[in-house]
This record gives structure tokens, sequence and C-alpha cells, in this order.
């Protein structure tokens, strides 16, 4: 029997990595080796300058092997939507599944969908990493109960998006399944290696902060929090490791940046930091801290757990789930003193503290759960 045909919309090659188009071609890659025929459409043009603060949209990595990929979406063109949804209409996959992270996506996505469906015979899951977005813009909420009516069923990777879907698709099929690992960065290298390649002091005692600098990540809030360390805890040899492209304006921390109490406490990597360099930014690291003022999932707890570094996260979203307190890590308010508590906390505990809950707590996190989740979601509500 032909195997079943699946095409997954949303990022991938040749944008750039990040957790989307990251996380598209892992799950492709993960049907393609259970003997599904996958294809990836993706965009050719997907967000206006004003969605995307960084300094380029598109990868310089190489294309990821054996995953086929048609760059065909251009998210503002209403032409292409419809273009795009007839050309899947007519070669009936099975399954479609779409990622939906972006209220701006629901207008373009829903179309295609729209179109798609007119097969009556391919069904729709979408994947959806927010439903209301972390930053509001007008229209948010018309545009997700656009995408919404299409889709036949609903995976989330947080409660809080879990419990957000409920407002607007409260009768449709929906699992919660945590996000897997990240696991194509690479294996786990020493932390010697690691920080030779960074020059890094092996001696320092390393957190990093990784991804993306956006206002709702709280950089901010971690600043103010190495400030009190200073002040409060003198952790000796004590570095924040700063890895990320800014995507909110640089200027709201120049001065916390520059500040004399810290300053000599910061390494800052604060470009995009390519595919191939993941590995060495978690590796180098004692302790990944997220300390986000708001959240649903963050796909940098998954390579925390790949790479077996323990975590600090915030009480916010889905973090505290994920990350279950003095097992794999810590949870702290978002408030620098609770932060700056929480630091001295997991240096008093050590690393070695963490790492055997950790090794245990990830193998919920496979990509075979993730496929089977969609499969099973497929055969149990629509096969006859």
């Amino acid at each position: 029997m032909p195997s079943k045909k699946i095409i997954i919309i949303g990022s991938a090659y040749p944008l750039r990595g990040g957790g989307i188009a990251t996380f598209n071609e892992r799950l492709a890659k993960e049907f393609i080796d259970e003997g599904f025929d996958t294809t990836i459409y993706t965009f050719s043009y997907q967000y206006p300058s004003f969605l995307f603060p960084g300094s380029t949209q598109y990868s310089s990595e190489p294309a990821p092997e054996g995953i086929p990929i048609k760059i065909k979406i251009n998210s503002i063109n209403p032409l292409n939507w419809i273009s795009v949804g007839n050309e899947i209409k007519k070669i009936k996959p099975d399954i479609v599944i779409v990622r939906y992270w972006l209220p701006f996506m629901g207008p373009c996505l829903g179309t295609i969908l729209r179109r798609i469906k007119t097969n009556h015979y391919t069904k729709v899951i979408c994947i959806a990493d927010n439903i209301l977005p972390h930053e509001k813009r007008p229209g948010d909420k018309a545009f997700t109960k656009y995408f919404v009516k299409p889709i036949d069923g609903f995976i989330t990777m947080s409660e809080k998006v879990f419990a957000d879907l409920k407002l607007f698709a409260a009768n449709k099929p929906a699992k919660l399944v945590p996000h897997p690992l990240y696991d194509n960065f690479g294996s786990i290298i020493s932390k010697e290696e690691a920080r030779r390649k960074l020059e890094i002091n092996v001696e320092d005692k390393v957190i990093l902060f990784f991804g993306f600098i956006r206002k709702y990540k709280g950089l901010d809030i971690l600043l103010n929090a190495f400030k009190l360390m200073n002040s409060e805890f003198k952790i000796q040899n004590l570095k924040l490791l700063i890895a990320g492209e800014f995507y909110d304006d640089e200027k709201n921390y120049t001065s916390l940046l520059n500040d004399v109490e810290i300053k000599d406490n910061l390494i800052l990597h604060t470009h995009f930091i390519s595919d191939s360099e993941v590995k060495y930014y978690l590796c180098a690291a004692d302790c990944v801290i997220q300390p986000y003022r708001s959240a649903t999932q963050s796909g940098v707890t998954p390579l925390a757990y790949h790479f077996e570094i323990p975590m600090i996260v915030t009480n916010v979203g889905g973090l505290p789930s994920m990350v279950p307190d003095k097992k794999v890590g810590l949870v702290a308010e978002a408030t620098a003193e609770s932060i700056a508590q929480k630091i001295n906390e997991y240096f008093e505990l050590g690393e070695n503290y963490f790492l055997p809950n950790l090794r245990e707590e990830k193998k919920k996190y496979s990509w075979k759960n993730m496929v089977e989740a969609i499969l099973n979601m497929e055969i149990n509500t629509y096969v006859k």
C-alpha cells in the first residue's frame, strides 16, 4: 500500500533556524524515517520588516538533507494563498500539519487551508505554539478566529496554549503533547571543549541566556538580578553569557549592559547563533536561565534537556511544568530578587544535584510521541 502523504505548512529552510523552522524540519525527518511521504511547504516571503527586527530572515547553513521543501507561500499575497491552497488540494495529502504561532499568519494560512479542505479528503492538524501572542496587536482575535475554522484537530505543547485554544475552538479535538527535544544540533561535548571554542575561562561559573532577545523574555530583569548577585551573594567568577540576536530595541538594554557593577560579569554574543554553533553555547553553560515575564512553552527548554544542562525558569506559562522545581532545575518568580536567590541556590546545590532527574525526565520528550499523537488524532477521530 502507498504510504500516507503528509504536508507540513510552516517555516523551513532557506529561512533561518530558530525554533519553528528547526521544529518543522525535525518533525518532517521523523515522519520520513517512519516511512511517510512528507513535504514541507514554506514561505517565499514570510515577514514584513515590522514583524522581523533581526538582520536577515535567511539561513547561511546548508539545506537539511533528505527533506523535500517547497518554497511557495507569500504571507501578504491573497492570490498566492489561493494558488498554494489549490496546489495542495490537488495533491490530496492524507494529513496537512500546519504551524500557528502568530495571528498575522491567520489570513494567509486560514485561506490556504480552506482551499485544501474543498477536496473533502485531507484532514488538517494544527500544532499551535501560541493562540494569543506575547506581544499583542490589533486584529489578533479576528485573525485567529478566521484561522481555526478549517482545522480538524489541534496539538498544543503547553497548558497555557491549550486553555487559550478553548476560547476559539472549544468543540474541536485537542491534545496536549510535550515539546520534543531538539536532538539535531549534535551530540553533547565536554564543557572544556565548548569553552575553548567560545574563549571562556574553564574556571568561570556560567549562566546562559539563549535565544532571540525580546521584551517578554526578561533579559532586563536578569541583568538587575546580576546586580543583586554582586551586592548580596558575591559568587566568585560568576558570568552571564548572553547568546542571541536583539529582536527588541538594543537601546532598551544599553545602560544595564554598561553598568559598571556587572559589565565585567557579562559575555556578550548578541548575534544570531547558527545551528552549527548551538552545541558550544549549551555545553559551555553550568545552567540555562529563562527569566521570562510571560511564556507559553519555550524552545530553549528542549535544547537544555538534550544537552543535559539544568535550568532556572520563571513561574510563568508552561515553563514550570517542563522544569519540575528542585528536580531538573529551579523555579523563580519573575523578579530580580527571586532570580538572584535562585541563582545562588543553584550553585549551592550544584549541577550534580539535578542531573540524575534531568536525564530521567528527558525520556518523555521524543519525536515519536509527537508523530503518534498526530496520527492517533487522525485515526481516532476521522477514519471510518
